[in-house]
């Protein structure tokens, strides 16, 4: 019975992580399918894009609460099942990125729609442990505006992630599985955002934030002299 009660929470958090809020705010904002602006994700950065900053803020809170009230039922089915509640966050994450509503055939085989899994993975964390969001919220914003890769500050959620319950498992405050969570959830991250890293590794990743407005002033300096 323990067994089933929690395959069926881990279940819930895949489904629950495949509703594309995203998709659902742009259309409902726009009327366009946000799959076909620009990177196609779902996600906040896209839905921004796709449809101006209250929706894609709206979007990315979402997508954070799905996930956190996702490992809030697992930590109160189960309190002392750790792997369930690392499971189950990962389970949204899957879903979120391989929504099982955006499922569609395409030449021949099965593709699911869905973001890169930043959001997620950070309402997973503060599920685990709430205070995580004082930590990672800003300094994912520092590095969204001072980095100015969007990809990079997705990806430095789940680092985070992983360095805040290391340190919590070092210090005998969260159990080690939790540390698992911010990796494999950093494993499902990267691999999400391939394209990202081969254009970051390419130097033709596209800039956000402080750089822009620097290279901005730059070229205006240049262009009076």
């Amino acid at each position: 019975m323990n067994l089933l009660i929690s395959l069926g929470v881990v279940l819930f958090g895949y489904l629950l992580g495949s509703i594309p809020f995203g998709f659902i705010l742009v259309k409902l904002r726009t009327g366009e399918d946000i799959r076909q602006v620009q990177s196609g994700r779902t996600g906040g950065t896209n839905a921004m894009r796709a449809a101006g900053k209250w929706v894609g803020i709206l979007t990315g809170a979402l997508d954070i609460l799905k996930s956190y009230y996702a490992v809030r039922l697992a930590v109160a089915v189960a309190p002392e099942n750790f792997w369930l509640h690392v499971i189950t966050p990962l389970a949204v994450i899957l879903g979120h990125n391989y929504s099982i509503f955006l499922m569609r055939r395409e030449e021949g085989a099965l593709k699911f729609g869905g973001g890169a899994g930043g959001a997620t993975a950070g309402g997973g964390a503060m599920g685990l442990w709430f205070p995580a969001l004082y930590i990672i919220l800003p300094l994912a914003f520092a590095v969204f505006y001072f980095v100015g890769y969007a990809s990079m500050t997705t990806l430095s959620i789940s680092v985070l992630a992983t360095i805040i319950f290391a340190v919590r498992a070092y210090l005998g405050a969260s159990p080690w599985e939790y540390v698992v969570y911010g990796l494999a959830s950093l494993a499902l991250v990267a691999w999400a955002l391939r394209p990202n890293i081969k254009r970051l590794m390419e130097g033709n990743e596209r800039l956000h934030g402080f750089r822009v407005r620097h290279l901005k002033k730059a070229e205006g300096k240049a262009g009076g002299n």
